[in-house]
């Protein structure tokens, strides 16, 4: 027995339809400052120091441990001392581990962060940007002013409950200190 045309009609649109879905498997709901400052444990500005990317302890996954330096904490414990998170993802050879939506640091530069201890893969627990790009938003200064401009431009994200899907500060970012005050208003509200 033939398949009708009206049967191959709709497999088609169907095979279609699954085609254009996205292919990434990570998907990001938009969050705010607050959201960002409440949810996490740690918020500080930092310039990144080093970055050592090396199997995690069980050799199942590639991880990058990132030295910060900080120059602000905004919530969290108060240090002097270099601060090491642990990020997904990374470089070993010929073997690339890469995470969607995962931050991107470049040494030397500054940037903000909302930083959690999560379980990474291996079963321990490492201080992590656990919003990925959400949770990063990098400085930079010029002729006297500082603009964050989070990581999560160029993401697509889903929108929030307020239907919003731009990231905080949209294309343009933020003024740092509008920023570092909203930080500080969303820790103690």
């Amino acid at each position: 027995m033939r398949p009708s045309r009206c049967t191959c009609l709709v497999l088609l649109v169907f095979a279609l339809a699954f085609m254009a879905a996205p292919a990434t498997a990570t998907t990001l709901i938009r969050q705010g400052v607050k959201q960002l400052a409440r949810e996490n444990a740690v918020v500080l500005t930092a310039r990144v120091v080093d970055l050592y990317t090396h199997w995690n302890e069980d050799h199942s996954f590639i991880v990058t441990d990132v030295t910060l330096r900080p120059s602000q904490v905004y919530k969290g414990a108060q240090s002097s001392r270099d601060v090491r998170i642990t990020l997904l993802g990374g470089t070993i050879g010929d073997i690339t581990t890469l995470v969607i939506g995962g931050p991107e640091l470049v040494p030397g530069s500054e940037y903000l962060f909302f930083l959690n201890d999560e379980e990474l893969p291996g079963g321990r627990v490492h201080t992590t940007v656990r919003d990925l790009v959400q949770g990063v938003f990098q400085i930079e200064r010029t002729k006297g002013r500082a603009l964050a401009r989070s990581l999560a431009i160029g993401h697509p994200l889903l929108a929030d409950a307020d239907g919003r899907t731009e990231p905080a500060g949209g294309v343009n970012g933020l003024d740092l200190e509008a920023l570092e005050a909203e930080v500080r208003a969303s820790i103690t509200e």
